[in-house]
């Protein structure tokens, strides 16, 4: 029996099993870096080991580190989640090797399904249904193609190629992410199935000989080739299910597999399907699969590495309809580009449960109030999943469990999900993994551009009414109450399409007698509506629009200003009446968006360049972000070599207009 468990990684699959274990009986140990010191999960566990330094290299990817800390906490076992160590067959065997319970496969199946070209030609023997694949660029003789690592997963190493052109390119790219996260840079080359699905089964196994499939999940909608919508079961025909469920049992077979792991396929338009890979650990969109069938996996997962049997006779029927989104610290309007900071308020309505198999809306989270957002790890902050009788029912609920949540502090790809849920194609189940490239309308806000005016105006009065509260003399008075009442009140922010300035002048009662917005651009076409203001306080705004009654939520946060609307959300910054002078910066300077490091410095000083080359690559959170020239003109700074690591607003590069730089 396990008595006190390692869980060897971080945030929310870190709670989750904690959350198990608390229900078992069993006690728990976390390992943290210093940057999780104060991580929710730090805090739930039994007993905490620090691992000194900040970056997954120094810390959760140690596996030394990682053994040091079991034989310190008395730990029994080891659960290394999913990510970081979970499908390195050196790490379970180094636990297993110092007498401790490995909580997931064998060395042995795991290295045979992390090598995915070895992979594919074992599960080939076995029956499963292969693409056509290729080692070399020189052998691919048709397009579009897909280029993979051959180690890992997370969509990380990966490039759709159209044609033979950009081949060496991708290679070469994905080569060096699949090396920077995995420690391995093989990729290979496989067809590239336009419109396809991605359909992936659950399975378990037991030392007892026993392979199981526990449904399957539709994880379709990504975003570059990272799953962000899943949802079990997938909608797909009796006889194809069964087929694809054999498949899954086969390849786990083949391994002699031992605990929780997943066949991933891709289902091309015509039926035919196809292995993709197998995943040898719990997925992150695990609890899909547990709101339909009421098992825990985590439970599973520790029976069997315990040594006992699995409690199913077979397949477990499946009830109701599950969709899971991962809301992530990302800008998609930006190339989905990561996001860091503090989050000020992480609110979602509706909860009823948390990691753990629940019917109605569940979160699984990392995160808290006040926590903060790293550079050195995923940008995933959470998982919500509703359960429902039917499959819309479920994504009516969680899209307004989303469209309701404040998330302050961080930019979130919340209104994304939501217009992906609410989406007509995804309804009708009109999706496949090139979803959000053939629908650029789910990257538009939730917030109409004509609602901008309003949202400024509930900031500018809540802002007030807070200055007024905390008034040391006089408290009571309106605020903004004059001798002169006609003299108008101005606030300024920075909003989601640049400034706004707000100017409004309430009368002897407190009520508003007239407000405006400039630039025009950010009032409606037919002008300001009427305004009539029902009710101002720190916290809340109720105006009456033109005869209806409008609710906005807002959250002080220093200059920053929240407000959630009936709409949609805003994020506001409160503009200083007098703004202190800085330094200004070069016309054509690129700035770098988030912290990280210069990977590979393109061109150099003096060189001419086009709008669209690329410049330079920055890698950050794991992932690597190309930086271009905005405009044609010559390359006349590169401050950080290649190797540097830069701060958010660092200048990476300047390129001066041609007609500037020749004068």
């Amino acid at each position: 029996m396990i008595t006190r468990l390692l869980v060897a990684n971080r945030g929310e699959i870190a709670r989750r099993i904690i959350a198990t274990c608390r229900v078992l009986g069993v006690e728990t140990v976390a390992v943290h870096s210093d940057a999780d010191a104060d991580a929710p999960f730090v805090a739930e566990a039994d007993q905490a080991v620090r691992l000194p330094g900040n970056t997954p290299a120094e810390t959760y990817l140690r596996i030394d580190l990682i053994l040091a800390a079991a034989r310190r906490s008395g730990a029994d076992a080891v659960h290394p989640g999913y990510g970081f160590l979970a499908e390195n067959a050196d790490v379970a065997a180094a636990v297993t090797g110092a007498g401790l319970t490995w909580v997931g496969p064998s060395a042995k199946a795991i290295a045979a399904m992390g090598d995915k070209l070895a992979a594919k030609a074992l599960l080939a023997e076995a029956g499963v249904p292969m693409l056509p694949t290729w080692t070399e660029p020189e052998q691919v003789t048709r397009f579009p193609a897909l280029v993979k690592a051959s180690a890992g997963g997370g969509g990380r190493g990966m490039r759709i190629v159209r044609d033979a052109a950009g081949l060496a390119e991708a290679v070469a790219s994905a080569g060096r992410e699949a090396a920077s996260a995995f420690g391995d840079g093989t990729v290979f080359i496989e067809r590239y199935v336009e419109r396809g699905r991605h359909v992936e089964v659950q399975i378990v196994g037991d030392r007892h000989g026993t392979v199981l499939a526990l449904g399957e999940r539709d994880c379709s909608i990504q975003r570059r080739h990272q799953k962000i919508v899943e949802e079990a079961p997938a909608v797909l025909a009796p006889e194809l299910r069964d087929r694809l469920h054999a498949s899954a049992v086969a390849a786990g077979r083949a391994v002699d597999y031992v605990g929780a792991g997943t066949v991933e396929f891709l289902l091309a338009p015509n039926g035919d399907f196809h292995f993709l890979e197998m995943n040898t650990r719990l997925q992150v969109e695990h609890p899909v699969t547990e709101a339909v069938t009421g098992l825990d996996l985590v439970r599973l997962q520790l029976l069997v590495a315990e040594g006992g049997p699995l409690p199913l006779a077979g397949t477990p029927p499946v009830e109701g309809h599950a969709i899971e989104v991962r809301l992530c610290a990302e800008d998609p309007a930006q190339g989905f580009l990561p996001a860091t900071g503090t989050l000020h308020r992480f609110t979602v309505p509706g909860v009823v449960g948390e990691f753990a198999p629940t019917r109605g809306l569940r979160l699984d989270s990392g995160v808290r109030d006040g926590s903060t957002v790293q550079v050195h790890y995923d940008s995933m902050l959470a998982k919500l999943v509703a359960w429902a009788p039917t499959r819309a029912e479920a994504a009516r609920t969680l899209a307004a469990a989303l469209a309701r949540a404040e998330l302050h502090g961080v930019a979130t790809n919340r209104d994304l999900l939501v217009r992906v849920l609410r989406s007509r194609e995804f309804g009708a189940m009109e999706v496949d993994t090139g979803f959000l490239e053939r629908h650029p309308e789910v990257f538009a806000p939730l917030l109409p551009p004509g609602e901008v005016p309003l949202v400024s105006l509930a900031a500018a009065l809540a802002s007030a009414a807070a200055r007024r509260a905390a008034a040391p003399v006089l408290a009571g008075l309106p605020s903004g109450w004059r001798n002169v009442p006609a003299f108008p009140q101005v606030a300024q922010f920075t909003g989601p399409d640049g400034e706004v300035e707000v100017r409004y002048r309430l009368d002897r009662d407190g009520c508003l007698a007239e407000w405006s917005a400039t630039p025009e651009t950010a009032a409606p076409e037919d002008g300001s509506p009427a305004v009539t203001l029902v009710e101002a306080s720190p916290e809340r705004v109720v105006f009456d629009v033109d005869g209806v009654r409008r609710a906005y939520r807002v959250h002080l946060a220093g200059a920053a200003v929240f407000v959630d609307g009936p709409d949609g959300a805003a994020s506001l910054t409160a503009l200083p009446r007098f703004p202190a002078p800085g330094a200004e910066l070069a016309a054509g300077s690129l700035l770098a968006p988030l912290p990280g490091a210069v990977a590979r410095v393109h061109v150099e000083v003096g060189r001419r360049v086009a709008a669209g080359d690329l410049l330079l690559t920055l890698e950050a959170m794991k992932l690597e972000h190309p930086v271009l020239a905005p405009t044609d003109g010559v390359v006349t700074e590169l401050p950080v070599p290649a190797g540097g690591q830069v701060d958010t607003g660092a200048v990476l590069a300047v390129v001066t207009p041609i007609e500037e730089a020749s004068s």
